[in-house]
């Protein structure tokens, strides 16, 4: 393990592998839950926002401590216990006789959630300040070619092997990049940058209370905030709405989610580094939160299926946010405290990830039902518009006031 060199394609490899095994089961979960459900849309989608409440809740609690134990163990163990926790979840639901194992492989899954976070801090342990925002795109690269490989083979299990076909698949798959990073993933965290531990720092209030230390990065960690949010309509609903507004079946649902793929990977693996040499960091962000209001709200207004891969094509640009915002974040923390941050980020997206999939999905079940004034299914992206507008009036400012932290404090 020593004779090989941390380097970015190691941990992109074991990103790849990771968002492949979720893109397997994305175009199924919702549907199976609905079915546990008796068919019924509106009680589906409110059970399956709780149940992505309920892992997002466990993230939010177990995310700083994994965080902190990646700053003075590695990124390697947080890494493999996060994969092992990601197979235990997906062979859980395969198993499932009822939804009470959906809340048990929820809850484990949660609790061990940190393969992201361990991964931008394994990025940021790797790449010097002027590489950062590209090699962050490469995460987004990851996810898209996950997502385009994942989706469309799980509609094809789903179609021709049952609807948990997928779940075994993703189980196995990701117990094969669990022993990939155990064989061959090098750690990237030497000796030299790592701290000790420290309980108060391992606590999701803690961890986001360090974060005071740089009042700098506050506001722009707000606008990271709300802008995780607002993209928590995608997870949600995606599956449901176009089910429902457009009839998709399982097969399209993964097409288009293959689509998303596509274009995150051509746009995160090969435009952020153009773009944002051009542009820069700062403006790249402010460019990118302006095109998502208008993201959202056309994916709210589409009513042909055909509308959907327009939104997908302009869309993926607004991807662009997320390199560029994570490079300004890590470039304000030194390097010892990159996991601690990743953690507390981690924390904030599983904030988002509780309060998120509860709104859309309700508003969604509300606006598809019988109560509802008017029948709106898109309700749930017009929500999401509003929030980026909040999210851009915050980082303009915030942007102004970012500056470069010292390696080490």
């Amino acid at each position: 393990m020593s004779a090989r060199r941390p380097a970015v394609i190691f941990i992109f490899i074991t990103l790849v592998l990771d968002i492949l095994g979720i893109g397997l089961v994305v175009p199924v979960l919702p549907k199976l839950v609905q079915h546990y459900q008796g068919g019924d849309v509106t009680a589906g989608s409110n059970v399956y926002g709780l149940l992505a409440a309920l892992y997002a809740l466990m993230q939010f609690l177990c995310a700083p401590l994994l965080g902190s134990l990646s700053d003075k163990y590695g990124r390697r163990p947080v890494i493999l216990i996060s994969l092992f926790g990601s197979a235990i979840d997906y062979f859980l639901i395969a198993f499932a006789p009822n939804l009470a194992w959906f809340v048990a492989a929820r809850i484990v899954a949660g609790i061990t959630a940190a393969n992201y976070a361990a991964a931008s801090a394994y990025i940021a342990d790797v790449s010097p300040p002027e590489k950062r925002a590209a090699n962050f795109g490469l995460i987004g690269a990851a996810f898209g070619i996950g997502f385009i490989i994942g989706p469309i083979l799980g509609g094809l299990l789903a179609k021709f092997g049952g609807v948990k076909m997928p779940f075994f698949f993703a189980g196995a798959l990701t117990l094969a990049n669990w022993a990939y990073g155990w064989f061959v993933l090098p750690e990237s965290l030497d000796q030299e940058h790592r701290r000790s531990f420290s309980w108060k720092r391992s606590n999701p209030v803690g961890a986001l209370l360090a974060l005071r230390r740089f009042p700098a990065l506050l506001g722009l960690v707000v606008t990271y905030f709300i802008a995780v949010l607002a993209h928590q309509v995608y997870p949600s609903i995606w599956v449901l709405y176009t089910g429902y507004r457009y009839h998709w079946t399982e097969l399209q649902t993964g097409l288009s989610l293959g689509a998303v793929g596509v274009m995150a990977g051509l746009v995160q693996g090969g435009l952020t580094k153009r773009v944002v040499g051009a542009l820069g960091e700062k403006k790249t962000v402010q460019y990118g939160l302006a095109l998502a209001i208008f993201l959202y709200a056309a994916y709210g207004f589409a009513t042909q299926g055909w509308m959907v891969y327009i939104c997908i094509f302009f869309g993926s640009l607004a991807g662009l946010v997320t390199p560029a915002v994570q490079s300004l974040m890590t470039q304000s923390v030194p390097r010892n405290e990159q996991g601690e941050l990743q953690g507390a980020l981690t924390s904030l997206s599983s904030v988002a990830g509780v309060a998120g999939p509860l709104a859309t999905t309700r508003l969604f079940g509300y606006f598809v039902s019988d109560k509802a004034p008017l029948l709106m299914p898109g309700a749930p992206f017009f929500w999401s518009s509003l929030l980026m507008v909040l999210s851009l009036a915050i980082a303009v400012p915030s942007l102004k006031r970012i500056h470069k932290a010292p390696d080490v404090v």
